[in-house]
């Protein structure tokens, strides 16, 4: 069992996943004010707390399988990802984008797989969305399977792809993401060609999120842990994550490709990495 509060990475922590009941988990993303996706905060603070959510989720299943009428209440669990507790201006600002573009790798070695990784959790996973949530930000609440998200009344939030104003392009991921999750052709145009910034209302009206709710971080995390609750019923069948890896198998085929030139560059920057 996992010791929580979890700080991570050790030394420099820039997420903490805390397990506030015995069937819900909440990872708060706090690198600065706004919560950077970077290198550092997506391998080794989000990924092995992903690990640590799983591992302890699937000791709790385990048990209930043995016994289902004896332990009814194992297995149960869900997911909450926040932006910063002791703000409401960002959810996530996304990615660092300076350090990113420097690593010929970063989508196929450390973002995408993170993607994935969400993607296919075998339990709820909800964005708590407390604030701005732009581009790879953005990009991380997509993945989850809800998002929660504040109203904007007493300070403004937008959900924007703003690559097309600083001239980054999209990776096959992103676009493969957008398509699954919200195939419509003028809703894809208005967000990824126009960067328009949806206001909390217009999110929920094209669907984008699910709840918005009036209040602060507090309120927005307390409805998002209300979602938990009605679907963490639903990861005890074990088979959660198992149908997500079918209902998004195209997004994932095309993760999983590397449509890039060969480049020997490339290959010894992901050696460099790994070894």
């Amino acid at each position: 069992m996992t010791s929580y509060p979890l700080s991570l990475p050790v030394g420099n922590p820039l997420i903490t996943l805390t397990h506030p009941k015995k069937s819900l988990w909440v990872i708060e993303l706090h690198n600065g004010q706004d919560a950077r996706l970077t290198h550092e905060l997506i391998n080794q603070g989000l990924k092995p707390a992903l690990n640590a959510v799983e591992k302890d989720w699937r000791d709790s299943w385990r048990t209930h399988m043995k016994d289902q009428k004896a332990n009814k209440g194992e297995g149960k669990g869900a997911l909450i990802i926040v932006g910063r507790l002791d703000q409401d201006k960002f959810f996530s600002n996304g990615l660092d984008f300076e350090n990113s573009q420097k690593d010929p790798n970063f989508f196929q070695l450390t973002f995408d797989p993170l993607l994935e990784r969400l993607l296919t959790f075998p339990i709820p996973t909800i964005a708590a969305i407390n604030g701005h949530c732009f581009a790879g930000g953005f990009m991380l609440s997509m993945a989850c399977d809800y998002r929660v998200m504040t109203d904007g009344s007493s300070r403004r939030a937008w959900l924007c792809m703003n690559e097309v104003h600083f001239g980054a392009p999209w990776p096959t991921s992103f676009a493969a993401l957008v398509r699954s999750k919200f195939g419509s052709g003028p809703l894809e145009r208005k967000m990824a060609l126009e960067g328009h910034r949806f206001t909390p209302q217009e999110a929920l009206e094209a669907g984008i999120v699910d709840v918005v709710v009036n209040g602060n971080t507090a309120a927005v995390l307390a409805r998002a842990e209300q979602l938990g609750d009605q679907w963490s019923q639903n990861a005890q069948g074990g088979v959660w994550g198992t149908i997500k890896s079918e209902l998004y198998r195209d997004v994932l085929e095309t993760i999983h490709k590397d449509v890039r030139p060969p480049n020997h560059l490339h290959e010894d920057a992901a050696a460099k990495a790994r070894l």
